[in-house]
């Protein structure tokens, strides 16, 4: 019998043993995230329950997304130091999204998906990014399917 956790479960099992294990990086991201669930829970109106992996995967990458943020305006001030941390941080939570799509994934989806929904020109761009983006959320990073997209639909 196999038993399948969700990743709420999941982020509450590794906040143990990163407690047990002293693990201060790994411990505040994951306490910074259950924090951010609980948040979220409270907005739905559901205190005390949990969350779809799909909703999980949602606040993970916008924790990911402000750390990537703070990464690049901590390097534009050349504050190193605070984009090392942030950068550390950023490292654990991709932990929790699944594998990102390898260029050639990329490129062949942005093929199917342009051929799919019958993109022709650079108008059609939204088209495909949001039908790419619905199917494989967490697995491709948004300005670069965005940047991609461009390209394949120039004249």
């Amino acid at each position: 019998m196999t038993v399948t956790t969700t990743l709420f479960e999941q982020i509450d099992v590794d906040y143990i043993k990163a407690y047990k294990a002293k693990d201060s990086v790994r411990l505040t991201v994951l306490r910074l995230l259950k924090t951010a669930v609980k948040n979220r829970l409270v907005e739905l109106k559901r205190p005390g329950g949990s969350l779809a992996d799909e909703e999980m995967l949602d606040i993970i990458i916008k924790e990911g997304k402000q750390r990537q943020d703070s990464i690049d305006q901590f390097t534009a001030a050349g504050r190193t130091d605070l984009a090392d941390k942030e950068a550390a941080e950023l490292v654990i939570l991709k932990e929790y999204l699944p594998k990102p799509l390898s260029a050639e994934e990329l490129a062949a989806l942005i093929d199917a998906t342009v051929a799919e929904v019958g993109a022709t020109s650079p108008k059609d761009m939204g088209k495909v990014i949001s039908a790419i983006m619905a199917g494989h959320k967490g697995r491709v990073d948004g300005k670069a399917l965005s940047e991609a997209v461009k390209k394949r639909l120039q004249p």
